[in-house]
């Protein structure tokens, strides 16, 4: 975390000192000269907020993205402020890092909703995974609940009554086809696909690694997953005017046209 900071830091010093913008003082956030620093996983979170940058720009609202490839190191830099808001997690995966790691972090706008996948080089089917084959799923909490969920709900084995994405491997109550669930990190899993029978993919890195959740997944959670996507701000910041500009860019129409002819349909606005 300390050389990221200092690469962050410097980052933002090394930015052109720009003239006084007509809606924000110089030196302000958002201004020219101090843009938002907003963090976003590579793959479409930053697609999207390559888009809402333009919208932003039009109206007078700098904003510079910095890119990161996992789910930890985002929330600890807002949480330092050497990140102005990220772009990246849903509401259950924010709760649980808040509760576990005391952030002072909030959501202020929901963003997308990119349903998690299963997929396969091998199977058609979660009903064609064989008898102790091997299952990579994310192994974040919020999200490896997830992924256990999904799979149950494709057959794959029985988890605990009333069991979420706060399930565990330990919340698994039948197995028959005695499958092993290897815990990975969510962005390593694509590069596993080859070693693994089957395994859970966030969308998010699903599209990088050149899978199409629509055509590829063995399974799919539909369109009206409650895991909603969201920008997430330090708590100091929620009632700032930036913020609500920000998320005004965010939640544009234009976005929403741009999220369809782009993803087509596999990452749907939840706004």
């Amino acid at each position: 975390m300390t050389t990221h900071r200092r690469v962050l830091l410097g980052s933002v010093l090394a930015l052109p000192f720009a003239a006084t913008l007509p809606a924000l003082a110089q030196g302000a956030i958002g201004s020219e000269a101090r843009p938002i620093r907003v963090g976003a996983t590579a793959g479409p979170h930053s697609q999207v907020m390559e888009k809402v940058v333009e919208i932003a720009r039009r109206d007078g609202l700098y904003i510079r993205i910095v890119p990161f490839t996992d789910y930890i190191t985002p929330n600890a830099a807002l949480a330092a402020k050497d990140l102005d808001a990220n772009s990246f997690q849903h509401q259950p995966f924010l709760d649980q890092t808040v509760k576990d790691r005391g952030f002072r972090i909030v959501a202020v706008g929901k963003t997308m909703v990119f349903p998690m996948g299963v997929y396969s080089r091998k199977l058609k089917a979660v009903s064609d995974i064989p008898n102790g084959a091997r299952v990579a799923i994310p192994n974040d909490p919020t999200n490896g609940g997830r992924a256990l969920a999904l799979l149950a709900k494709n057959g794959a084995f029985k988890l605990t009554e009333g069991a979420d994405f706060r399930a565990t491997v330990a919340d698994i109550t039948e197995n028959p086809k005695r499958l092993r669930i290897i815990e990975l990190e969510a962005a390593q899993i694509p590069r596993t696909l080859d070693e693994v029978d089957a395994a859970a993919i966030n969308t998010n890195f699903a599209i990088p690694a050149g899978l199409n959740p629509v055509r590829d997944a063995i399974a799919l959670e539909s369109a009206d997953s409650p895991y909603a996507n969201l920008i997430a701000v330090h708590d100091d910041n929620k009632d700032a005017a930036w913020v609500k500009q920000f998320v005004a860019a965010y939640q544009n129409e234009e976005i929403k046209a741009f999220v369809k002819e782009t993803f087509q349909g596999s990452v749907v606005p939840a706004f």
